[in-house]
C-alpha cells in the first residue's frame, strides 16, 4: 500500500520524536511518508535508519535548525525530493526541545531574545512553510464553500506554555509565545480547512515500553505518536485545538 500523504516532523530526536515518527510512518497507523528534520545529521540518519526498520515508508533527513533560510532550504528541498514524489502535506509538526534556566538578573538581554528566537521565531518559520505547502497542494477553498481539509499543524508544548516558575523566564515567555502562535492561526485557518493544535507534554517521555510506562510514572513516546495521528485524522465536524498529554503519576 503506497503512503497516503506526507508528514514533516522537525525536532526529530531519539525519544518522543522517534516514536511519533515510527507511528506517523507505520502501514498500521498512519502510512505517511516522513520527512524528519534536526541540527544533528549523524543523530537524524541514526533515528531514521532505526525508523526504515520497522516500515516501507519513505524515510527521509534534512539536517535543519529553526532560522527561516535553513528551514525554507529544507522545505524546498522536501518537495524535490523523489522518495515524496505527487504526496501531499497533511501533517507538520513543531517538535522542537527549549530550555533556559537561570535568575532573571543572570539573563543577559541578548540571551533572552536569543530563547525567543529560537523557538518562537523558528515555530513562526516552520509554521509558515507548512501552511504555504498545505494551501499548495490542497487549495484554499474555505470548509463553508465544500473545500476539504487541509492538514493538520501541530505545535508539541509543556507546561510551561500556560504557568512558568522561578528561573523559568526565558522558557516561560517561549513556550506561552508559541502557544498563542497556535491560537493565532487556528482562528486565521480554521475556516479554510487548516487544522491548528497546540500541545502540552507534561512528565518525562520515553520510546519505549517498560515498567514505567505501565505503571503510569513516563509516557510513551508511541503512546504520543498516536494521540497525535488522531488529531491528524479528526474530521471537519470537530478539531481539537489545545490537547493536555501527562502520565497517570504526573502532577496536575
Amino acid at each position: 500500500m503506497p503512503p497516503r500523504g506526507l508528514a514533516i516532523l522537525i525536532g526529530a530526536g531519539p525519544t518522543s520524536g522517534a516514536g511519533i515518527a515510527r507511528i506517523l510512518a507505520s502501514p498500521a497507523h498512519g502510512n505517511f511518508a516522513v520527512a524528519l528534520l534536526a541540527r544533528n545529521p549523524d543523530n537524524l540518519n541514526t533515528l531514521a535508519k532505526g525508523i526504515r526498520s520497522s516500515t516501507p515508508n519513505p524515510i527521509e533527513t534534512f539536517p535543519s535548525d529553526t532560522t527561516p533560510e535553513k528551514l525554507t532550504k529544507a522545505f524546498s528541498d522536501i518537495r524535490s525530493h523523489s522518495s515524496f514524489k505527487n504526496l501531499k502535506l497533511r501533517v507538520a509538526i513543531f517538535h522542537v526541545k527549549h530550555s533556559s534556566r537561570k535568575p532573571f538578573l543572570e539573563e543577559t538581554h541578548a540571551e533572552f531574545v536569543d530563547s525567543l528566537n529560537t523557538y518562537v521565531g523558528g515555530a513562526m518559520a516552520f509554521a509558515q512553510e507548512a501552511v504555504k505547502r498545505m494551501f499548495e497542494d490542497n487549495g484554499k477553498t474555505p470548509l463553508a464553500e465544500g473545500g476539504e481539509k487541509k492538514g493538520t499543524l501541530i505545535f508539541t508544548g509543556t507546561l510551561g506554555a500556560l504557568r512558568t516558575n522561578t528561573n523559568f523566564a526565558a522558557y516561560g515567555a517561549s513556550r506561552a509565545g508559541a502557544r498563542s502562535l497556535a491560537q493565532a492561526l487556528a482562528k486565521e485557518y480554521s475556516p479554510l480547512g487548516l487544522h491548528v493544535v497546540h500541545t502540552i507534554l507534561n512528565g518525562g517521555v520515553k520510546d519505549e515500553d517498560g515498567e514505567a510506562q505501565r505503571t503510569g510514572k513516563t509516557m510513551s513516546a508511541e503512546e504520543v505518536g498516536k494521540a497525535y495521528l488522531w488529531l491528524a485524522e479528526q474530521g471537519p465536524s470537530m478539531w481539537t485545538h489545545e490537547l493536555d498529554m501527562r502520565p497517570p503519576q504526573e502532577k496536575f
